[in-house]
């Protein structure tokens, strides 16, 4: 039995376009004085909110 010869992959746009976007994620967070969350960066619109429920009553 021989081993199969692995032939390396190409890296795609997709694969380049993601290690680029999290190098700079990382990097952004060392450069940024003191403590900064990484999750949850969008509210959601699901979550209640005053300010908009007020805004959306006034509207009609």
């Amino acid at each position: 039995m021989t081993k199969k010869k692995k032939t390396a992959g190409k890296i795609s746009i997709k694969d380049y376009i993601k290690a680029v976007k999290k190098a700079d994620r990382e990097d952004e967070l060392s450069q940024s004085p003191g403590w900064r969350r990484t999750t949850n960066v969008h509210k959601s619109k699901k979550v209640y909110n005053r300010k908009r429920e007020k805004r959306d009553i006034s509207k009609e």
